[in-house]
């Protein structure tokens, strides 16, 4: 794996860094841990901004179908041609990551997610917003592999369990948010849908301005040494001046082997991508059909009745994956496969008792049911695409482990989004129970497996 060669800017931090290899061994964990709040910040704003964007056309979609813009039909492909192009972007993205760094790939896609959500606000062509909704989720796939790199490459296996489960609640935190605001500023602001686009570009447009300021690829770009692993992770005085020095490599092309590098370096990679392949579909299925299925459910409620009650689904997604990182870390000493099989093993009962607890009719249970979906999907979601992902990978792997997990996932998730428009939700939520439970027997022969060393 060729190393990136360092641009302008980071090679003046180098220099200027340089003086913090000769400090005592103190002194340089207190550099380290502020750039590791730097980062781990960037990282959080980061993805989170990337749901303003995303989210701006499930706001739109009301005003949309109002003017009769488009059919809800052409809004059902649309979505599907977004979550397609997600889910190429997926495998692409997280290797050109490893070949050319997090802070291109990112800030890239940070550019044309805002782009092509500014042109959705102003052009006046429907033929175009087919084409700009593949960009944006060629754009969107940026970000997830590239900012868990950014995580893999400042964090210790030892703390990145929590790390990583702190930063996935920036995915839960921007499915809340992102579309309330977006569509504040279209319908209580402007009275246009077209500014749900506008306001999402604009929002990503300044988190990217930041994210050119202050990110960095490695601790090496600050001058300290590389962080794969934990014990001697600052032990540097003996390192020789041509160590210290940042090394120059000359970029091999982009191979498609590299898609695969990620998987061909640890086999487990390729069962995590399996295994969020069955889990995600059931995220997506409530993150889009939410509101329908709870309606579906209990025909007597009012439109905004049924909006706000999936809000229990992602309010218990700000909790778990913080949860289910710390168990992993203090409880499963690191280890990251036992808290997943447990929350997909525990997500199996609020899904078969969908229908059992609908038929009551009681909206605190159909809340409370959820809120426990919400809990577990995101606990073992967070946990799969994320921090075991990372570990997995290894930090020399982390962007290419990341995004050829998450792109099986995506896969997955374009079902999420097709089957409720065509089964109903007894049927649904079955599948899903079932998926979760096959998807936790496939990872318990990996209960005790650790990543290899990278």
């Amino acid at each position: 794996m060729s190393e990136t060669n360092p641009s302008p800017a980071d090679t003046s931090v180098i220099q200027s860094e340089e003086p913090a290899l000769r400090l005592p061994s103190s002194t340089k964990r207190q550099i380290l841990f502020k750039w590791q709040a730097r980062i781990f910040a960037l990282s959080w704003l980061g993805y989170a901004a990337y749901y303003f964007p995303r989210s701006a056309f499930s706001a739109a979609q009301l005003g949309i179908l109002d003017e009769g813009f488009l059919s809800r039909q052409n809004l059902g492909l649309l979505d599907s041609a977004y979550l397609a192009a997600y889910a190429v972007g997926q495998f692409v993205w997280g290797a050109c990551a490893e070949k050319y760094g997090t802070r291109v790939v990112v800030a890239g896609g940070m550019l044309m997610a805002g782009v092509a959500s500014l042109l959705m606000g102003v052009i006046p062509a429907v033929a175009l917003f087919l084409p700009l909704m593949i960009v944006q989720g060629l754009a969107q796939s940026t970000g997830w592999s590239g900012l868990s790199k950014n995580i893999a490459s400042f964090f210790t296996i030892r703390t990145r369990g929590r790390a990583m489960g702190f930063f996935s609640t920036s995915y839960a935190f921007g499915g809340l948010v992102a579309a309330p605001v977006t569509g504040w500023f279209a319908y209580s602001l402007f009275n246009s849908w077209r500014w749900a686009f506008i306001s999402g570009a604009a929002v990503i447009a300044v988190v990217l301005v930041l994210f050119l300021i202050f990110q960095r690829n490695s601790p090496a770009d600050v001058g300290l040494p590389g962080i794969d692993e934990d014990p001697a992770l600052l032990d540097v005085e003996h390192r020789s001046d041509a160590a210290k020095a940042p090394k120059v490599v000359a970029r091999e092309r982009f191979s498609p082997r590299d898609l695969l590098a990620a998987a061909r370096h640890d086999p487990m990679v390729l069962r995590l991508g399996v295994v969020y392949f069955l889990l995600k579909p059931a995220r997506y299925a409530i993150l889009l059909w939410g509101p329908v299925l709870v309606l579906d459910a209990l025909p007597g409620l009012s439109a905004m009745s049924a909006i706000l009650v999936p809000v229990a689904f992602g309010v218990a997604g700000l909790v778990a994956p913080v949860a289910a990182g710390w168990v992993s870390d203090t409880v499963f000493g690191a280890r990251r496969v036992p808290p997943s099989v447990l929350c997909l093993g525990l997500m199996v009962v609020p899904l078969a008792l969908w229908q059992v607890v609908t038929a009551t009719g009681s909206l605190p249970l159909v809340m409370a049911v959820l809120a426990l979906i919400g809990l577990t999907a995101y606990g073992a979601d967070a946990m799969v695409s994320g921090v075991a992902a990372v570990d997995f990978g290894t930090s020399k792997y982390a962007a290419g482990a990341t995004g050829f997990v998450n792109g099986f996932g995506s896969v997955g998730a374009i079902l999420g989004g097709l089957l409720p428009g065509f089964f109903p939700g007894i049927v649904i939520f079955y599948t899903f129970a079932a998926a979760a439970l096959l998807a936790a027997l496939i990872l318990l022969p990996s209960w005790n497996q650790r990543p290899q060393s990278s």
